[in-house]
């Protein structure tokens, strides 16, 4: 199905593109609830976006600097994402590439 077949769809606050009913989808807390955004303001996006936005910037980052849909899309990484992820049909998902910024891996 691609974007134009989707009207009536909402669309993600990262990427724009249409959400559809098939496609993996996520509320993200615009200030993350550790960092005191519980019952906050959340917005709906692609889980692959969701992904992308927790890969790209640490808690504490996206609740000072990167907390509303605009600021996000200016992010240095997600902007170059958003890029790439608006040539992709609307239900396109597959897995964020490299770890969570700030999580330590454990030693092999």
């Amino acid at each position: 199905m691609s974007d134009e077949d989707a009207p009536d769809h909402p669309l993600c606050a990262l990427c724009e593109r249409p959400i559809l009913p098939c496609t993996p989808q996520s509320l993200h807390h615009l200030v993350p609830k550790l960092r005191g955004g519980k019952g906050g303001p959340v917005v709906l996006v692609h889980q692959i976006c969701h992904n992308e936005i927790h890969a790209s910037a640490s808690e504490a980052e996206l609740a000072r600097l990167w907390n509303t849909p605009e600021s996000l899309r200016t992010h240095p990484r997600l902007a170059k994402f958003v890029k790439w992820v608006r040539k992709r049909p609307a239900d396109f998902h597959s897995r964020t590439p490299g770890a969570r910024r700030g999580w330590k891996r454990r030693a092999p």
